[in-house]
């Protein structure tokens, strides 16, 4: 098999500009799965079931909408902390929350990719250890107020106004950002998806 184009089954901005980086021509096609999380399930568990269903219903979407039949990506990222996930924040409160849960801690950054194409699903983890620097309530609220925390798991963008705050990671700078690029890339070869 020889894909010159995939279906990224994410409206990620982020993830976009990821594949256009390596090269890889896409298609966004959404994929919308309940992303609540199962009872007792590990944060790595989770992604890596998030990120199978997005691919799996993206694949379902082409055969229903008769589109042509390419390889479809899809990922999920969560931010965890003391074996707790910190999803994205429903309000301006909880994203403070969560930034004064982990300002001056270090905290995990699990991202799972999977590609789906025909009955065949491959799928990556990617898990980075980000400290965060202690954070004063003064830069947590002036962060909070530039709306930048409302749609990020864990409430901050590492590539965004947030980079100020990350003293150091260990892992995959990417897969923070929500698409582990070498991963992505072992990934999309499995299915002749050349990158570059």
């Amino acid at each position: 098999m020889n894909q010159s184009r995939i279906y990224l089954a994410s409206r990620s901005p982020r993830r976009g500009e990821l594949l256009t980086q390596i090269g890889v021509s896409f298609e966004v096609l959404p994929s919308d799965v309940d992303e609540s999380v199962w009872p007792s399930e590990a944060p790595e568990h989770y992604v890596l079931r998030l990120a199978r269903e997005k691919a799996a219903v993206g694949v379902q979407s082409l055969v229903a909408r008769g589109l042509p039949a390419r390889p479809v990506l899809a990922a999920d990222t969560t931010v965890c902390i003391n074996g707790m996930i910190l999803g994205k924040p429903e309000s301006d409160e909880a994203a403070a929350i969560m930034l004064r849960s982990m300002s001056g801690s270090w905290h995990v950054v699990h991202t799972a990719v999977a590609v789906a194409f025909a009955d065949r699903v491959e799928v990556a983890l990617s898990s980075t250890q980000v400290e965060l620097a202690p954070l004063t309530e003064a830069e947590i609220a002036s962060y909070v107020a530039t709306g930048e925390p409302c749609d990020k798991a864990g409430s901050y963008g590492i590539q965004g106004l947030a980079g100020v705050f990350i003293r150091r990671i260990e892992g995959s700078y990417s897969g923070v950002m929500g698409l582990p690029i070498y991963e992505t890339a072992q990934l999309l070869k499995k299915f002749g998806v050349g990158v570059l």
